[in-house]
């Protein structure tokens, strides 16, 4: 694994030489540092360690922020994802335990687990997420109703994201 320190220096690396970026795998830990074109300021970078993933703006890694010129001004930076509403009042947001692959069957041809509305029980399975070619059920931690169910079916769904709103009985 990098220190904090080696991964400033790669993303001090990138700046000061306006590359597109680089990628870096070892013992399981990848990390990828996208530069941006050369009218923006700094880069960005991503790390994956198992399931767990970092975004650090390149500005705040140290002195390499940059001060755009007049005559190009900075490109807009790429918009967020919308972020899900927030969870109905007194309900439970069931979270992904993996980075996978989120369906709401157990096939395509094959009804979904459960539907808005659907009244679950602690320990029913409510979705499948596929890893490396595994598929592992997602089972109800709470007994209520399914209030929202966040992905789309076939969406790549990441660690810690919310998967449904379940409206505790």
């Amino acid at each position: 694994m990098l220190t904090f320190e080696q991964i400033k220096e790669l993303i001090e690396l990138v700046a000061q030489n306006r590359l597109q970026g680089i990628e870096l795998e070892r013992s399981g830990f990848r990390l990828k540092i996208d530069g941006q074109p050369a009218q923006s300021v700094g880069a960005s970078f991503s790390a994956e360690s198992g399931a767990a993933s970092v975004s650090v703006p390149a500005g705040s890694a140290g002195p390499l922020q940059a001060a755009p010129t007049a005559a190009a001004p900075p490109s807009p930076l790429p918009a967020a994802p919308a972020a899900p509403a927030g969870p109905p009042a007194g309900s439970h947001v069931l979270t992904s335990p993996i980075v996978g692959t989120f369906y709401r069957s157990s096939s395509p041809d094959a009804p979904p687990f459960v539907d808005i509305g659907a009244r679950v029980k602690k320990g029913q399975v409510l979705c499948i997420i596929e890893a490396m070619k595994l598929m592992n059920e997602i089972e109800s931690d709470v007994d209520g109703t399914i209030a929202e169910i966040y992905p789309q079916n076939a969406q790549a769904v990441e660690f810690g994201e919310p998967l449904f709103a379940i409206k505790t009985s």
